[in-house]
């Protein structure tokens, strides 16, 4: 009884002519409609975006909030204290360099950050007769041949590569699946929730941009905040704390840019020093190569050049592309889907991938409740007699596989009779 309970619920097998109906109207989308990831997009697929995209409006007011006050209070002393439009051109240089700053900050955050497209099927065993593991084999349930790691030769070291089960592929060296985004990503560095995406191979490089120039932006916010303090105490011939009451905002801007400097700042010098050693954080984190040799490590100058001064690697993904999508394929998922939602269901038989499918699902439904019920309209034909067609309509409708798509769709069908065939759950 115990293992019944347990044991994952079966995916609904479509009959033959169930299934003629669905696959007669295949449809095609963009690759972005069907995306299994977590992503969200806009403009047509142009921009990608981590499922966490709001986060960012919350980091675009903690950079332009104190700019702003900058520029409202703080400016005025400046103005007025530096001749020759020099004080104009200390308030222009700040405006101009924070809008650098959001542009970096939307262009690590709207960019593809090396996902690595999934498989449809899992990949073959390599012909080089790779060893499986008898653990592997024991523990999974579908009989799943592939082992959980492979090795590779990196610089002449070895380097273990996994399999991902959910993109079904073996992961490049140094690409790891993000669980927030549900992606395999090249080079992945981090999940970073404060630009709301991934960080990757394609926008490391604009988001070390967009701290090292975030740090810039508070130092300089921090120096002219004291010059802006230097100048009253040096008009009103008073002390700090007299020229922090006349300046109020310069005091509170020096306090946020003093503590903010040492988070991005610290940030900046991290990934300086995995630049110079040629590491990842989650490398850092997980590995510690510097306690063993690392493989991708070719000297500091070396390193600089591979990480910035590379070509900037194209996308592997084509998110405007069209695709044609296996309508059956979409009903069994939503079909898992929705029995997943049973309480009585495990939890782990719930599949998330299938979770983007579900407006695509519910035209399928609508297209093949429109084909049942055109079959209702044989009453208004005159081929036939009238009560043979009610004949025909009382057999169709009460045939095994009607019972069955009724069944399966949850819905109710009304009989010749008046009543009416109930889902079977």
């Amino acid at each position: 009884m115990n293992e019944k309970m347990h044991q994952a619920p079966r995916t609904p097998q479509l009959s033959d002519s169930n299934r003629r109906i669905i696959d007669s109207n295949p449809q095609t989308l963009r690759l972005y409609q069907v995306w299994r990831g977590s992503n969200r997009f806009y403009c047509g697929g142009r921009i990608i975006f981590g499922p966490d995209v709001r986060s960012i409006f919350l980091t675009i007011s903690l950079i332009v909030i104190p700019v702003i006050l900058f520029c409202a209070f703080v400016s005025q002393t400046l103005i007025k204290e530096f001749q020759h439009q020099l004080g104009h051109l200390i308030v222009a240089i700040c405006a101009v360099f924070t809008v650098y700053v959001i542009f970096l900050l939307l262009l690590t955050s709207g960019i593809d950050p090396g996902i690595i497209p999934r498989n449809s099927n899992p990949p073959d065993l390599d012909d080089d007769g790779s060893a499986v593991s008898s653990d592997w084999m024991g523990s999974q349930g579908n009989g799943s041949n592939l082992p959980p790691t492979k090795d590779v030769i990196v610089n002449g070291m070895i380097v273990k590569v996994k399999y991902c089960q959910t993109c079904m592929l073996y992961r490049p060296p140094r690409c790891s699946h993000c669980s927030i985004c549900n992606n395999c990503v090249e080079r992945f560095d981090h999940h970073c929730p404060w630009v709301g995406q991934c960080i990757g191979k394609r926008n490391y490089r604009f988001f070390l941009m967009f701290v090292s120039s975030t740090t810039m932006l508070c130092l300089y916010v921090f120096a002219f905040c004291w010059v802006n303090i230097s100048k009253i105490m040096h008009s009103y011939k008073c002390n700090l704390w007299r020229a922090l009451v006349k300046s109020p905002v310069s005091g509170l801007l020096i306090v946020y840019t003093f503590v903010t400097v040492w988070f991005v700042g610290g940030l900046t010098a991290f990934h300086l020093y995995l630049i110079l050693t040629n590491q990842t954080t989650y490398e850092n984190f997980r590995y510690r190569y510097h306690s063993k040799m690392n493989p991708y490590n070719h000297g500091c100058m070396r390193n600089v050049l591979e990480v910035l001064c590379s070509k900037f690697p194209r996308s592997k993904n084509n998110f405007r592309e069209k695709v044609k999508v296996d309508s059956s394929s979409i009903f069994a998922n939503s079909l898992s889907l929705c029995h997943s939602t049973n309480p009585e269901v495990p939890k782990k038989s719930f599949d998330i991938e299938t979770g983007k499918r579900q407006a695509v699902a519910v035209e399928d439904f609508e297209d093949m409740q429109n084909q049942l019920d055109s079959v209702g309209r044989l009453e208004r034909c005159e081929t036939e007699p009238r009560h043979r067609i009610r004949e025909h309509k009382a057999d169709w409708e009460n045939t095994p596989d009607i019972r069955m798509l009724a069944a399966e769709f949850g819905m109710e069908h009304g009989l010749a009779d008046g009543q009416k065939i109930k889902g079977v759950h």
